[in-house]
């Protein structure tokens, strides 16, 4: 009998540690519930940068960089030992295609065999030369070209009398051409292949051989479109892409829009907005409401303990809006390409 009893107790001790363990999660759930999750809430403190859309032009352009080389280059020497008899033109003269140069008295008469400019001249009448001796050197300064080194992820993109642009750095000169010539056999070593690409340049006023230039592809271009920075857009997880607007009640909503040129920077707008439609990108969603966690903890079930020295303080929930890279209406047509 007395192990009868001494099995009720110890049973009956047992059941009231469960119903104490019960109500002091049921305690805890509601704290939770009442107490920590409203100021769990409260502590995001979420910042927007606004984008105004606008009308405005971009486009995508390719761009290499390279050197001005001549097409055009010949240095005439003398066939045999001879005396020069007869000078007919200067350093810096022009002069065009069979123009007599210069006469030797072997009676060599030597002719520009295309249409250029005296650059060195290299004997006087008098002159004794020997075979193979320099003469003369003409060079065309008008139509020269310019080499750029292409990558393999790039070759497929350009093609023989594509247009480009031609800018020469010293210079600040920018001239109309297009792509004359594409070497299809690889250069250079590596894991990457590169191809030897040229574009004619037909040019004056000082533009010589090996002055840096760049060479510019215009490739898709949305003109008097609407223009938005391409900060301001979010993407859903199918990968559309849609801006946050207000509405009346100044909440934000998911507007849809459809997306047209692209240059990393700024991207058309095809649908969904207007010009002057100002619209919103999250900045930051700043989380401060650890240590209100703690303290809802620690006070309810703890009995008063604070959080240590030095942690951060709890936020209320508020809205900041920051004025976006294109808020305010950048002029129209002012958006480059890449």
């Amino acid at each position: 009998m007395a192990s009868v009893a001494g099995k009720k107790r110890k049973r009956g001790r047992i059941l009231k540690k469960i119903l104490v363990w019960v109500l002091v999660l049921a305690a805890a759930a509601l704290v939770i519930r009442f107490v920590v999750w409203p100021r769990l809430d409260k502590g995001v403190t979420t910042t927007y940068n606004s984008y105004t859309a606008r009308i405005g032009t971009i486009s995508n352009a390719l761009s290499f960089s390279g050197s001005v080389q001549v097409q055009n280059n010949e240095t005439i020497t003398s066939s045999g030992a001879a005396t020069v008899r007869q000078i007919y033109v200067s350093e810096g003269d022009r002069v065009t295609r069979d123009q007599r140069l210069m006469r030797l008295s072997d009676g060599t008469t030597v002719k520009a065999s295309f249409d250029g400019e005296v650059n060195q001249l290299n004997v006087a009448v008098g002159d004794e030369v020997t075979a193979n001796a320099s003469l003369i050197q003409i060079v065309d300064f008008e139509n020269m070209q310019v080499s750029m080194r292409v990558d393999e992820y790039t070759i497929s993109d350009l093609s023989v009398g594509q247009a480009c642009q031609i800018s020469i750095t010293a210079l600040g000169k920018t001239f109309d051409s297009e792509i004359a010539y594409i070497n299809r056999i690889s250069s250079g070593g590596g894991s990457t292949a590169y191809y030897t690409v040229t574009a004619r340049l037909t040019a004056s006023g000082g533009v010589l051989p090996g002055m840096a230039a760049t060479v510019t592809i215009p490739q898709e271009e949305a003109v008097d479109s609407v223009i938005l920075n391409r900060d301001a857009l979010s993407f859903a997880q199918d990968n559309s892409a849609y801006v946050l607007m207000q509405d009346a009640n100044q909440t934000m909503q998911q507007v849809p829009v459809t997306l047209g040129v692209d240059n990393d920077n700024y991207v058309e707008i095809t649908s969904g907005l207007s010009d002057g439609d100002v619209v919103y990108a999250m900045a930051t969603a700043k989380d401060d409401s650890a240590s209100g966690l703690l303290s809802s903890l620690f006070s309810n079930l703890g009995g008063g303990m604070q959080p240590a020295a030095g942690a951060p303080t709890q936020n209320g929930g508020n809205t900041k809006r920051n004025s976006g890279d294109f808020g305010g209406g950048a002029a129209p047509g002012g958006f480059g390409g890449r």
